[in-house]
Parts: C-alpha cells; sequence; structure tokens
C-alpha cells in the first residue's frame, strides 16, 4: 500500500504546541481500512506508534506536520485514502494557484469548492453568504458515506482535515487569521475535542446532519494577498504546513502563551498579561476572540503541555510539577490533569514508563 518512505520536508518549528493523539489516528484511519500498516510512516515522522493506541498521548505540531507530508508522498494521495479516489501528489499545488488569482476571498472560496468538488465528488463543499444576517455559512456534505457509522475514525478525521484545510488556505491567503463564530460537525463529540477550541472554534456542536461552520459574511470581501512568489514560498513544506498556520495558538495568544509560560508559578491573570501587552483586558479579550480563543483556553493548554512534557521527561515529583504551574494545591492539579488525559499524573506516567518511554 505504501511506497518506500520519503524523508519528511522541512517545516516551521511551533515550540510547545502539540497535537492530541486523536489527529494521527484519524490521519492513518484511511490506510489501515485499506489494510496498510501506518508504523513506517509514523516512525519517518518520528511518531511513537503508541500513539495510535493511547488516547493520553500528544505529539509536537511539527511532527504532525512531518507525518502529514510523509504519509500523502508515500500514499500519492493528500487526502489520506480517506475517500472513494484518491487525491493525487500535486493537487495541493493546483489549488493554491489557483486561488491566489482571486480577487476576494468569497470567490477564493466557490473556485475551492468547485475544485474539490472535481477531486473529491464523494462531499459538496459550498458558502452561503446570509448578507442580511450579517453570517457566512461554509458547507460540507457527504454525497456518500465516509465511513460505516458516524464516529467511523476515518470519516471524522476526513471532516477535521476538510475543514482545517480550507479555513487554513483561506487565512493564508488573506493574511490573517480568521475566526469562526461556530461550528456544528456531524458526528459525535470525539475523544480529542479539547484541541478543537486551538484549532477550529471554542464553540463546537455535535451530532449535526452535515458539517457547518459560520464566521463574519463580511470577511467574504477581503481581498486576497498572495501572488505567485508568495506561493512559491509557501509551497516549501507543503501540505503539511498548512496545519502549522493560523492555529488558535499562533500570532497574539502564541504571544499570551509565552508570557503565561515565562511568569511561571506565578499564575498571571488576565489583567496582568493584558498589562505587559500594553492593551486594555477589554481589547485583549476582544482580539483573542477574534482568533477563536480564549484567555482560559490558551492558559489550559500551556499547563497542560508542559505537565505532560514534565511528566515524560523528569522524575520531579508531582506536587513539585504542579507547584510550579502555578496550582494552589496538587488536588487541583490532579482534577485539571484527568480532565485532560482521563488518568490521575501518577497513571500516565506509570503507562509510560511501563512502555519504555
Amino acid at each position: 500500500m505504501t511506497k518506500q518512505i520519503a524523508k519528511s520536508a522541512t517545516s516551521l518549528p511551533l515550540p510547545h504546541a502539540t497535537v492530541a493523539a486523536g489527529f494521527v489516528t484519524g490521519m492513518m484511519a484511511g490506510l489501515v481500512r485499506a489494510g496498510g500498516d501506518p508504523a513506517p510512516l509514523l516512525a519517518a515522522a518520528g511518531v511513537a506508534g503508541r500513539t495510535l493506541t493511547d488516547r493520553s498521548a500528544r505529539i509536537p505540531v511539527d511532527r504532525y506536520a512531518a507525518l502529514y507530508n510523509v504519509t500523502t508522498r508515500n500514499l500519492d494521495d493528500e487526502a489520506f485514502a480517506l475517500f472513494s479516489a484518491p487525491m493525487r501528489v500535486g493537487s495541493f499545488e493546483f489549488l493554491c494557484r489557483g486561488l491566489a488569482s482571486a480577487p476576494t476571498l468569497g470567490e477564493a472560496l466557490d473556485r475551492m469548492g468547485r475544485f474539490l468538488h472535481v477531486l473529491l465528488p464523494d462531499v459538496t463543499v459550498a458558502t452561503i453568504a446570509q448578507r442580511q444576517a450579517g453570517a457566512a455559512i461554509l458547507t460540507i456534505v457527504e454525497n456518500r458515506p465516509l465511513g460505516s457509522r458516524a464516529a467511523d475514525p476515518a470519516r471524522v478525521f476526513a471532516f477535521e482535515w476538510l475543514l482545517r484545510l480550507i479555513h487554513g488556505l483561506a487565512c493564508w491567503l488573506v493574511g490573517r487569521g480568521l475566526a469562526l463564530d461556530r461550528v456544528a460537525f456531524p458526528y459525535p463529540r470525539p475523544p480529542h475535542v479539547d484541541d478543537y477550541a486551538l484549532i477550529y472554534t471554542e464553540h463546537a456542536e455535535f451530532d449535526a446532519p452535515w458539517l457547518a461552520a459560520q464566521f463574519d459574511a463580511a470577511l467574504l470581501d477581503l481581498p486576497i494577498r498572495r501572488d505567485e512568489a508568495a506561493v512559491n514560498v509557501f509551497l516549501q513544506g507543503a501540505p503539511g504546513k498548512i496545519v502549522m498556520l493560523y492555529r488558535r495558538d499562533r500570532e497574539l495568544v502564541l504571544r499570551v502563551r509565552e508570557l503565561l509560560r515565562r511568569a511561571l508559578p506565578e499564575n498571571l491573570d488576565l489583567d496582568g498579561v493584558a498589562a505587559s501587552l500594553h492593551l486594555s483586558p477589554r481589547t485583549l479579550h476582544r482580539r483573542l476572540a477574534d482568533e477563536g480563543a480564549s484567555f482560559r483556553t490558551v492558559k489550559d493548554a500551556l499547563r497542560r503541555d508542559t505537565a505532560l512534557a514534565r511528566l515524560a521527561k523528569s522524575d520531579d515529583a508531582i506536587a513539585e510539577i504542579a507547584a510550579e504551574l502555578g496550582y494552589a494545591d496538587i488536588s487541583t492539579f490532579y482534577r485539571a490533569f484527568i480532565d485532560w488525559t482521563g488518568m490521575a499524573p501518577r497513571d500516565y506516567r506509570r503507562r509510560l514508563g511501563a512502555r519504555g518511554n
């Protein structure tokens, strides 16, 4: 099923950012469904094989981007064998070149829908502008079932990947982050749902009849700011680069995250971070919302990623880790950790040790 493993493309590292194991499982789901072995692809990208079975595992986002490129090149399918027909390598390049000449984001999204209909007839992508209501809705509708059941990992990832691809390209084309006001996903709430706030929006709904992503209709009039030279630069490391760009932990959110990290174990609040950025708390709140995030989301993500890294890479006492993350007492840290991983910190560390991590 796979060819000789290609080397991963150079990607831009995003310090401290990680990806939930569920996205790795989804990326490999099409290959597994076809009877292929994901182990060589995971190894080539430096991703532990246990990621497919350990829901609590997380991997650095740059390795996830490398896995994206390794997988698409070796399958010769930039849609990960998730659909009835492959999306051959090179499709992403032609999509980018075709969109760069569009005058506005609205026209670019229309072109994207037509392009994807040719390559992926299993789905229909369309943008509906409700100008009077001030909203636009991006829809992704199945023309044939993408999985045997609603929660099929291959089906879930097909929708996750398509929305990420469309949204990430839209952000890149206009040169700024574009907030999704809310997204209705056509499957049950997945185990890795906490990451949705950083990748899509905090306002997610599930078990919808089709995918519907709502955003401000005024964004459709934004001009496209990319030319051929910009496309050529962007394609270096693509298409995996798309997972690195315009995440919700980029731009202002990344600055907030870094301030919080440097202040540890001091527990900075919204007012303190706003003062450091020379912004009012209200302005900081609004600008974080414009990027689809919130102060609490960023703070929780930083604590989670730092805690997982410390448990995996050090023998420090759990109480010490909790204190260094700014938790007033260890019981609060325990409750937060169970919310993140479904297990206590000691159990998480014991599991890593049992698997030789």
